[in-house]
């Protein structure tokens, strides 16, 4: 048997004994056992002092001995980016401009329990064994990440106690992060859906971050409506510390946390998945994996429900039957607009609220209309509405141009879009409504199926 070095997060029980002290001496003959406890951890207001030390995993995502929940859909490339972060762990090396505890404050060794992908973590170890030999070489001498391939169940065994016998027996000090890849894979028997057996499963998290002071990552997948978060069971997100979103825009992965218990919820990390070749097979074919390379986020893509669909492509067709172009700078130039009635109109055509009652339309449009202005993707001037997209410019500049001979100075006159220079548009009221002899394109032309 070694003996076990305990990491901070192990001396829990230490830091609740001081607190006792400090709260000074309670003698309560009436009581004994558990409720002396306690009444003994029971603290006054001014007995109760800021925590300025941090306990910080990863600075700004993990804190020790806490839990985290990595979701994200199939294939977006949530083991990558797990492996990554873990290995820059237990390396003590700062993982992406994200500082790490390094040196003799080296939080411990990393535990990656992984249950799904098969063989293909051995190759993802080697691409980063390739691609960063440094930070591998690191770890591989002192032994300080460890892999558990083995079957698991975390929700209707007693597999948790056995992995905390088994880390007891094996490591000379405690994990600093124990990654589960995946939450469906060490589920058992058990149903992630039904807040019973997800309560079992927190069980098990609970008592590995309690027995060894470690932080436990899970990696889980999306629901199907993405913007409930993870799948399953609500209560997993409720027990987490910390809940990561992992999304893919083109090529980009962008991984942003969605929760944070005891810190700003700001973290944001992009990166792609950097091919890296790692020999032939038996038939002299190219074996490769890949790892984490980190990139500028993409601009983020506004998210619309169904009703904003809906009343957006209400919009394109209301402009396409009764749009015109508004001479004012006021309003983009080249660009159709349409009455709020024309629109409204065009709502209801196409049942954009699910009540037949005026007050029910009303309301709907009304809603989806406020809601497309705060997304940023509908303007409204003067009661006319319009799609908005990059470049939109004023129908109208302003151009300076020298004043007449003999006067000084410079002046300045509205200048008229090339557009508008044929037929009688040079006549125009800057504040009046043109239609062109043709209809113009629309160049935002709605697509839904941009947005599925």
């Amino acid at each position: 048997m070694t003996v076990m070095q305990r990491n901070d997060f192990s001396e829990m029980a230490d830091l609740d004994r001081k607190h006792t002290q400090a709260a000074g001496p309670r003698f309560n003959h009436n009581l004994a056992g558990r409720a002396l406890d306690l009444s003994g951890a029971i603290r006054p207001l001014h007995k109760i002092k800021p925590v300025l030390k941090s306990r910080y995993l990863v600075k700004g995502w993990l804190d020790r001995g806490a839990s985290s929940v990595i979701y994200g859909e199939s294939n977006v490339g949530k083991t990558f980016f797990a492996l990554d972060l873990a290995l820059h762990v237990a390396a003590g090396e700062e993982w992406h401009g994200s500082r790490v505890p390094t040196g003799e404050k080296w939080a411990g060794p990393v535990i990656y329990v992984a249950c799904e992908g098969g063989s293909g973590i051995n190759n993802r170890i080697e691409a980063m064994r390739r691609a960063k030999p440094e930070l591998m070489e690191r770890i591989e001498e002192n032994g300080d990440f460890c892999l558990l391939s083995a079957p698991l169940d975390l929700c209707t065994s007693e597999d948790a106690s056995y992995l905390i016998d088994a880390i007891r027996e094996d490591f000379d000090q405690m994990p600093s992060l124990i990654v589960v890849d995946t939450l469906a894979r060490t589920m058992g028997a058990g149903d992630e859906n039904t807040a019973k057996d997800m309560g079992m499963f927190i069980k098990s998290i609970d008592l590995l971050r309690e027995a060894t002071g470690a932080h436990v990552m899970v990696i889980h997948h999306s629901g199907k409506d993405a913007s409930k978060g993870a799948r399953g069971s609500g209560s997993l997100r409720a027990a987490v510390d910390t809940e990561i979103e992992l999304t893919r825009t083109d090529d980009v992965v962008t991984a942003e946390a969605r929760k944070q218990r005891d810190m700003p919820c700001d973290g944001v990390f992009a990166y792609r998945l950097k091919g890296v070749f790692l020999g032939h097979d038996e038939d002299g074919d190219k074996v490769t994996s890949a790892v984490v390379d980190a990139t500028e986020a993409p601009a983020k893509r506004v998210k619309l429900t169904g009703s904003d669909k809906i009343a957006l492509q209400a919009l394109s067709d209301a402009i396409a039957q009764h749009g015109k172009v508004m001479l004012s700078d006021m309003f983009p130039a080249n660009r159709e607009v349409v009455s709020l009635e024309n629109w409204r109109d065009m709502c209801d055509r196409h049942s954009l609220s699910a009540g037949d009652s005026p007050t029910s339309k009303r309301t709907a449009f009304h809603k989806a209309k406020t809601r497309l202005q705060d997304k940023e993707q509908v303007r409204i001037v003067d009661g006319y509405a319009w799609r908005v997209v990059a470049g939109d410019e004023r129908s109208h500049r302003s151009q300076t141009v020298p004043e007449n001979t003999g006067n000084a100075g410079q002046a300045t006159v509205p200048t008229v879009p090339a557009l508008y220079r044929s037929g009688n548009a040079g006549n125009a009221d800057p504040g009046q409504e043109h239609r062109p002899a043709s209809r113009l394109p629309d160049p935002d032309a709605f697509d839904p199926e941009a947005w599925a």
